[in-house]
């Protein structure tokens, strides 16, 4: 006989697994330290950029040039930043992506849909944003891509300053929702940001990811062989005339993410692990502070505003982002008949989307190679991303802050360990063991209660008697 179809619905930004959770809660916390790093960083570029008597030694250590020019690889240390550093961003995305595949959320086709479309639909309608508005303005088109990304670290560490105990469900969506955004932001920087290739750098390039395929396949370890190899790859890709992170991304790709009979850790994991801190307490950071140091003054602020290019920007990030994620959430639940979890509100998932708006480090990089050679322009991009993802944060603030309390009540919830093994109680609540602990536990309890009562108690009848016996008629005459 078939079994019978479950009639329960399937919930959107339902309890996520323990083995999830924990994932997440750890990628996590190493991101907020690093968005709290970038936010340092970004603060520190536009102090030196913008005081005056700093601005000259700015522009020089940005523009100073080292390496070696026989490979083609005499860079500034902001194209170092920009090229080098979030290679190993996207290396780390890469890895990300990849579990997501193989054991997280992307592995069920029906639990993908939500980010994989949230995610598209939060690039396309930006994309359309800046569009309309660049080109009902007059201005040019070549910004489409920049207010596309979504700033994971940037977020978290908005999250962590404004102290919101966003439930883990929607932080993994986040996290989700960003790891997708990443990868189709490296398409388009691939496809749409790729002029003359060199096809004998590229050709080198792929035979060295097919090395770094094969030594993985056969089990080869040591970093003193991936990692000049990784440095070869990545120094070819850069040469062939494709952006070099997506040699970053695809060496991510390759590691294998899931876990054999033994293993505590896939080595996919285990670099990340070792990798991430790298990229998200140095990498990104160092890119940042090459990379926002824009000038910002009374004026070029209003310019954002009266330019169709720097407006397309700023739309794109706020509402776009917001509107995109949010409509192809909506649409999502509702043609999968599923329903929202019962802890949430739809107002959640919106002031979500709106967190997804602070688009800092992609945006900055893509904004750079689309006015690539005007500098003005690239500028006022740059200002027009910042200030966008300003304002994003700022919305997603009051918005988040307006539950706060639900919020640290759904928290609580999911962090409660009453019974002190190390897991949360919320997963256990199906199992025997975790009753019977609880029961002794609540035994114990309550005869350290009642030993408490009866000393109260005595104390209490003890004051009640008059020492001595006064009062007592003993020898009161007949």
């Amino acid at each position: 006989m078939t079994a019978p179809r479950s009639t329960t619905p399937r919930k959107v930004f339902g309890r996520l697994s323990l083995p999830e959770r924990t994932y997440v809660a750890n990628a996590l916390r190493t991101e907020t330290v690093g968005g709290v790093l970038l936010l340092a960083a970004a603060v520190t570029a536009l102090l030196w950029a913008n005081i005056p008597a700093l601005h000259d030694s700015y522009e020089n250590v940005s523009h100073f040039h080292i390496g070696p020019a026989a490979l083609g690889l005499d860079l500034s240390v902001a194209h170092w930043a920009a090229d080098g550093l979030l290679a190993i961003f996207f290396f780390v995305a890469g890895i990300e992506l990849k579990r997501e595949l193989v054991a997280g959320d992307l592995r069920d086709p029906k639990a993908a849909a939500l980010p994989v479309v949230a995610a598209l639909c939060g690039m396309a309608v930006p994309a359309l944003v800046y569009t309309v508005t660049a080109a009902a303005g007059g201005g040019s088109l070549d910004g489409w891509a920049v207010p596309t990304a979504t700033d994971i670290a940037f977020a978290l560490a908005v999250l962590a300053v404004i102290g919101t105990s966003l439930p883990s469900a929607l932080r993994a969506f986040l996290l989700t929702l960003a790891v997708v955004d990443d990868l189709f932001a490296i398409l388009i920087i691939a496809v749409f940001f790729t002029a003359d290739l060199n096809f004998a750098a590229l050709g080198g390039s792929v035979a060295g990811l097919l090395l770094f395929w094969l030594l993985l396949r056969k089990g080869v370890r040591g970093w003193y062989v991936y990692v000049p190899l990784a440095l070869v790859v990545w120094a070819l890709m850069y040469n062939s005339g494709i952006h070099a992170t997506v040699a970053g991304v695809a060496m991510g790709l390759m590691l294998r993410c899931h876990r054999r009979e033994g293993e505590d850790r896939s080595p996919g994991e285990r670099i990340e692990h070792l990798v991430r801190p790298l990229s998200a307490g140095l990498a990104v950071p160092l890119f940042a502070l090459f990379s926002a140091g824009v000038a910002i003054s009374g004026g070029a602020l209003a310019d954002v505003f009266t330019r169709p290019e720097t407006l397309g920007v700023v739309l794109g990030l706020v509402v776009g982002k917001a509107v995109g994620i949010f409509g192809g959430t909506w649409l999502t639940a509702r043609f999968t008949r599923a329903s929202l979890s019962d802890d949430l509100a739809w107002a959640d998932v919106f002031a979500v989307s709106s967190l997804a708006g602070i688009g800092f480090t992609v945006s900055l990089l893509i904004g750079e190679l689309a006015f690539e050679g005007d500098q003005t322009m690239t500028g006022q991009v740059k200002a027009a991303v910042l200030l966008g993802s300003l304002i994003a944060a700022t919305l997603a603030t009051v918005l988040l802050k307006i539950r706060n309390a639900k919020y640290r009540r759904l928290w609580a919830d999911e962090e409660r360990d009453e019974d002190a093994d190390g897991i949360p109680d919320v997963y256990e609540e199906d199992d025997p063991a975790y009753h019977l602990r609880l029961a002794a536990l609540y035994d114990r309890k309550a005869a350290e209660h009642r030993r408490i009562a009866r000393e109260k108690a005595a104390e209490r009848h003890g004051l009640a008697e008059v020492p001595g016996g006064a009062g007592e008629d003993h020898h009161r005459p007949a």
